[in-house]
């Protein structure tokens, strides 16, 4: 039976529309995946169902009966919780706190501590994060870990549809075997799961159903395991799948001098004896789990950590100290995307034209100031593959795929 459906649900940005006459159906005790690219109306389904922004069009049922969510609170209390990929914990506060941020317990009306250390141990068990201290703060703690308490936290509230937004993208694979016995274990005790990854190994192991998104459109629901993985990207492309990559050119011979070289670069405890060569043409990836040096080594690439050794030469240039500045007007330019950049998009003062100011900040100035006009035309310029109505647009309505661009 159908715990909770959404009907020709659409909703518009500005011109963009990222939902369009969008049907779901969810039951209880099933996982429900939704498929979809970069930009295909996952995140806009999700934040309609969890109360965050509200549909321009149709409809919504939990139990039968039509429902309309004003706020995410209301959602929380028709029992829905959401676990975004931008984590919605508090850093300076600890595990336990976070946890029961929204309702805390209380007595004598103070915070009963007591009883909200109890409760943050027991939804950290649920999550099989037992490991994890209520007492520490949440700032001591790595990505994953973190993940793993937002995970608690939404557990907490007792919910009876749990929404999971790329859930395991920051957990390590100990993390990730936890979360599917976790989630395995709610499937069977009733809970409604919806589950958004672009895993596909996760969601042949996970995934009871699925429902793929394309162009704000959802396009097919199908029970898992009916369809093979390039008849599932089809869907999500909406094209013919020939092939996972492009054919790679051929390379020609190395023999001019690297664009980049890195010798022997150094910091603190983080870095060691980084050694690589960079060719015109070439593309060089990062692995590893979280946290093990990656983040760091661009930022040292980039000339932001101090205290560096070792020797980075571009264009033959030896650089033993970098500055930002500097960097990009020789055209090296550092693209981050992590979830605290997004926070600065979201402060209402700081929202209105930040997109286009993020874009040419450090182009352009005219006596010692920002010339709009050109910062305007820059803007238009470079973001003609950012799907927004304008380049005016606040960052905070801008799409999470788009805000990637």
């Amino acid at each position: 039976m159908t715990l909770f459906a959404m009907e020709g649900v659409s909703k518009r940005f500005g011109g963009v529309h990222a939902l369009s006459n969008a049907d779901i159906a969810i039951e209880a005790g099933r996982i429900h995946a939704v498929l979809g690219e970069n930009g295909a109306g996952k995140s806009t389904l999700i934040k309609i169902m969890a109360g965050v922004i509200a549909p321009d069009e149709g409809r919504m049922t939990l139990d039968g009966a039509p429902v309309a969510f004003a706020s995410p609170a209301a959602a929380n209390a028709a029992g829905i919780a959401c676990i975004f990929q931008e984590l919605s914990l508090i850093p300076d506060l600890s595990v336990a706190d976070n946890i029961s941020i929204s309702n805390p317990p209380r007595r004598f009306g103070l915070i009963d501590r007591r009883a909200q250390r109890r409760a943050a141990e027991e939804a950290l068990a649920r999550a099989g994060a037992e490991n994890i201290h209520p007492l520490a703060l949440v700032k001591d703690l790595s990505l994953s870990r973190r993940q793993m308490v937002e995970i608690a936290k939404a557990l907490a509230r007792a919910p009876r549809i749990l929404i999971l937004d790329e859930a395991t993208s920051a957990l390590t694979a100990a993390d990730v075997t936890k979360i599917y016995r976790v989630l395995k274990r709610l499937r069977a005790e009733g809970l409604a799961l919806i589950y958004i990854s672009h895993r596909m190994h996760e969601i042949t192991e996970l995934a009871d159903e699925c429902t793929v998104f394309c162009n704000g459109r959802s396009v097919a629901t199908y029970a898992a395991g009916t369809k093979s993985d390039n008849e599932v990207v089809e869907l999500m492309i909406g094209r013919e799948y020939n092939a996972v990559f492009p054919p790679r050119p051929v390379r020609a011979p190395r023999e001019a001098s690297p664009l980049l070289e890195v010798r022997k670069l150094a910091w603190t405890n983080r870095l060691s004896d980084i050694s690589l060569r960079l060719h015109a043409g070439e593309v060089i990836g990062l692995g590893g789990l979280d946290g093990q040096g990656q983040r760091e080594l661009l930022l040292a690439l980039f000339g932001v950590l101090r205290g560096t050794t070792g020797e980075v030469a571009i264009d033959l240039e030896l650089h033993r100290r970098g500055e930002i500045v500097h960097r990009r007007r020789r055209g090296r330019v550092l693209a981050r995307h992590e979830p605290e950049l997004r926070e600065i998009g979201r402060q209402p003062r700081m929202a209105r034209r930040l997109q286009r100011r993020n874009a040419t900040l450090l182009r352009v100035r005219r006596r010692g100031g920002q010339e709009r006009r050109s910062q305007r035309q820059r803007a238009e310029r470079w973001c003609f593959h950012v799907v927004c109505s304008r380049v005016g647009s606040p960052l905070a309505r801008v799409r999470t795929s788009s805000s990637r661009k």
